[in-house]
């Protein structure tokens, strides 16, 4: 079929994106869905840093690719070989497609799927084929999602099926923002009732990690952002204190007097590796650090490495919130229903296809938390 989607052909444009468009609406291909594929019609894509590391270079991927990850759709047809999944299933994406086999697959751990991250790398679908096709040539798939067009074709291994009642702008943040910012919490960090949480940046994950700890109970909860307007939005979801990344602040003092004497978990969502060294300096003797930030490849982080085990400290990535999407998508929908996730704080544009762009250079200022693109 014939589907209008972004595509970039080339990273590292400069800003203003309004004027370099690094991403090219056009009218590509899509070929049908494969053994083991899904066809789907987007209904809404979410704009999220990842997205942004890719446009700027920072997080290099092949070349020229169709871009989105974090989406929401209807399927509209099946490939052979599927089984839990029907033409009209409401499905949220999910970044990385967990074989089943793999070592991590089998140790409950599909965000770490080996298979499913070779697969990203090289920019196809699980399969290792690509469905997208332009002049006779191929295109990469974003993630194996690539959200930004009007269809896509993704493995079903990458799809979650989610309570068609959720408003299509609201169920789309749960395939990114929701799925690690919560999942850091909850299953990375494993924050229990009365402890103390700082969260280091304050975009859609670093929300979502903050609402999620919200609902686990943390105390106190503390937000650090440089922006003041997103540290006014974080005390309104429950942040107990608020710290601003002013120039010549001390933030690591701050956040130390707020959780008196450090805080017990610490999640960094800026992908700096300064502020993970903030972030670390911050949490109190047994306290553990948890990053979710990606820093370009070639930065370093430097620690006092007597500090690990003199005081029992604890450093820890999680890729995805460690999900297992198909059992904590709908967790958390269930929790966003329920009233406990205000995950629709975190919506603040809704945009067309034609204005990512422009849309791109609000997240890159901070003026945006989350954009959706809204399809039909």
């Amino acid at each position: 079929m014939k589907v209008r989607a972004a595509v970039l052909r080339q990273m590292g444009l400069p800003a203003p994106y309004a004027q370099s468009r690094p991403l090219v609406i056009d009218t590509i291909e899509l070929a049908a869905p494969g053994a083991g594929e899904l066809c789907v019609k987007v209904l809404a894509a979410g704009l999220c840093h990842s997205d942004l590391s890719v446009i700027d270079g920072s997080r290099p991927r092949v070349m020229p690719m169709v871009m989105g990850h974090e989406a929401v759709g209807e399927i509209v047809e099946v490939g052979a070989d599927v089984q839990d999944f029907a033409v009209g299933d409401r499905v949220v994406f999910s970044f990385v497609p967990g074989c089943g086999h793999c070592l991590p697959c089998a140790g409950g751990r599909p965000a770490l799927c080996e298979p499913g991250a070779k697969a990203n790398t090289n920019g196809t679908l699980l399969s290792g084929d690509r469905r997208w096709r332009q002049q006779g040539n191929d295109l990469n798939h974003h993630l194996g999602v690539s959200a930004f067009a009007e269809h896509t074709v993704v493995s079903s291994r990458s799809a979650v099926k989610i309570d068609p009642e959720v408003p299509p702008q609201i169920a789309a943040l749960f395939g990114c923002a929701v799925m690690t910012g919560v999942g850091a919490v909850v299953n990375t960090a494993r924050v229990a009732p009365g402890e103390s949480v700082a969260v280091f940046g304050l975009g859609g994950v670093g929300l979502a990690a903050l609402i999620g700890a919200r609902a686990a109970g943390a105390y106190p909860l503390v937000a650090v952002d440089v922006l003041p307007q997103k540290l006014a939005l974080a005390a309104e979801l429950g942040a107990t204190h608020c710290v601003l990344a002013e120039p010549g602040a001390d933030v690591v003092a701050q956040v130390r007097e707020a959780t008196r004497g450090g805080a017990l978990h610490a999640i960094e969502t800026v992908g700096s590796e300064a502020v993970l060294a903030q972030a670390y300096a911050a949490t109190r003797r047994g306290g553990t650090t948890v990053t979710v930030g990606l820093p370009h490849p070639s930065r370093q982080f430097s620690i006092s490495a007597v500090s690990l085990v003199a005081e029992e400290r604890t450093v820890k990535g999680s890729y995805m919130g460690s999900c297992v999407p198909a059992r904590d998508i709908p967790r958390f929908v269930g929790l966003y229903r329920a009233g406990r996730l205000p995950v629709d704080r975190l919506l603040t544009h809704e945009i067309a296809l034609d204005e990512l762009n422009e849309a791109f250079d609000r997240l890159a200022s901070g003026a945006a938390v989350r954009q959706v693109i809204r399809f039909g």
